[in-house]
């Protein structure tokens, strides 16, 4: 009876996003049968993700080096990860398939070379771009794959440089397509092995190398969705750089519904990862080496846990200088200092050199149309911002960095009952909600411990004293205004 009972709520939630992201049939069976312009310089202490609300409370404070301006970070690498030397294991195979992404194609099979969570270790990108030989003059601005302008033609339009093959997981992806590829950390029974869709669009131009990871967290369902929309929106022919999704990194917790890997491990704890660690271990390193060092730039995109939803935001490490600039390219989006925590994709690829933030929308187990349209909003600004598509695009005001963020806990236990929305701008002292006991029908007010804005909140529901229940975040100030 409780087989059949999971039967129907795996077939009517996740088989759909199966059929969607093209897995294999067999997969599918298996399923239905079980970061403006300005930075501030203010003192700010870090917070740390919001997977883990004990995380903010160990949080580190931000610094500032002395001498160091607002807005003086450089910008992320943009080389051409393509034209470093390919490791042995990155050794290409096979030509991938050009693939319209938009339509059913049949489901990726793993690739031989990849079907091991002992891979050899890919080789760095270069840490520097490629400097042409021609120098730009002061005033002209060269944006990613494009040529710089010689002196006396500064009114001609930059010409892009032609994009080179990219080889990912033993295939060559060809300049100008698309293509989906499968991924699996090897970790099953050969038989039973269940790959997980890999989403490529190589464009046609020169550009950096931007990967989109999502369902780290299984039951994180809204990254998946914003990826798949933004991955599926991408012409190959207009695009300078590429663009690598995985949309659903944790397949083993989708499948179940669940936050966590099997073996009850938290998956976004354990990069970069071990050949021959734990589960978690294992599929976080073949993850980190065949797919991540293969980028410049990465975007995890996570939501609320625990019941939870957060305001669409940035986690960054606002420390590191690339990083900071890097949140000034999604708009509309609030940044979050954040230093994280070990064993977080977010921290192993910026040790790694990859400029890395991590985007929190809504909450778990749902689909939320409107935190969806801000994470795919987001993204495309990001990579309008680093020149790897052109469209019209109206930037907003740039958001607040928020920090001394703090979590408002419940004093009594109850049912919760919230007076405020996300995202409401609330003053110290104000009542957010209360917490009422159904048996003695006392209820007690949780109130604002500071002027603020409401980033994340837990959703209506059974508390105990103690419980985290409103995120409070500051608004720094911007020296000068």
């Amino acid at each position: 009876m409780l087989f059949r009972r999971l039967s129907v709520l795996t077939s009517t939630r996740i088989l759909p996003w199966a059929l969607a992201l093209a897995l294999p049939v067999s997969v599918a069976a298996e399923t239905a049968g079980s970061e403006g312009e300005k930075t501030p310089e203010t003192m700010v202490a870090a917070l740390a993700e919001d997977e883990s609300v004990e995380d903010v409370e160990q949080s580190e404070p931000r610094v500032k080096e002395p001498g160091a301006k607002s807005g003086s970070a450089k910008k992320p690498p943009t080389e051409d990860v393509a034209s470093t030397p390919k490791p042995a294991s990155q050794t290409p195979n096979k030509v991938a398939p050009n693939i319209d992404l938009k339509d059913v194609a049949p489901p990726p099979k793993p690739s031989p070379n990849t079907d091991s969570a002992s891979v050899t270790k890919p080789a760095q990108p270069a840490a520097e771009a490629k400097v042409s030989e021609t120098t730009p003059t002061e005033d002209s601005e060269v944006r990613p794959g494009e040529e710089p302008v010689t002196a006396g033609t500064e009114n001609l339009t930059p010409v892009p440089k032609p994009a080179e093959s990219f080889t990912l997981l033993g295939n060559e992806i060809l300049p100008g397509t698309s293509t989906r590829l499968a991924w699996s950390p090897g970790i099953q029974i050969a038989g039973l092995s269940q790959p997980t869709p890999i989403l490529v669009v190589n464009g046609a131009n020169a550009g950096p190398t931007l990967c989109l990871t999502g369902a780290i967290h299984g039951d994180e369902l809204n990254g998946i969705e914003i990826i798949r929309r933004t991955m599926y929106d991408l012409d190959p022919e207009k695009l300078s750089g590429r663009v690598v999704g995985v949309p659903i990194v944790n397949l083993p917790g989708f499948q179940q519904g669940s936050r966590y890997l099997p073996d009850r491990r938290d998956l976004n704890r354990h990069f970069p990862g071990s050949p021959d660690g734990s589960l978690a271990d294992r599929i976080a390193y073949s993850l980190f080496e065949n797919i991540i060092r293969r980028c410049n730039l990465l975007v995890d995109i996570h939501t609320g846990s625990l019941k939870r939803t957060n305001l669409p935001q940035l986690r960054a490490d606002m420390n590191n200088p690339d990083v900071a600039t890097l949140t000034q390219g999604f708009d509309r989006m609030a940044v979050v200092h954040s230093s994280g925590s070990s064993g977080m994709l977010r921290n192993a690829a910026v040790e790694a050199g990859i400029t890395t933030v991590t985007m929190e929308a809504g909450e778990s187990h749902r689909i939320q149309e409107h935190q969806i349209e801000a994470g795919v909003n987001s993204l495309t600004s990001l990579m309008e911002r680093q020149g790897m598509i052109s469209r019209m695009f109206v930037w907003s005001d740039p958001e607040p960095v928020y920090y001394d963020s703090d979590w408002i806990r419940a004093q009594h236990g109850g049912i919760l009952f919230s007076d405020v929305e996300l995202g409401a701008r609330v003053s110290e002292g104000e009542i957010l909600g209360y917490v009422a006991d159904p048996i003695t029908n006392a209820q007690y007010p949780i109130r604002s411990s500071s002027n603020g804005r409401v980033i994340g909140m837990a959703v209506d529901q059974v508390v105990m004293a103690g419980f985290a229940a409103y995120h409070i975040g500051t608004e720094a100030e911007i020296p000068g205004e």
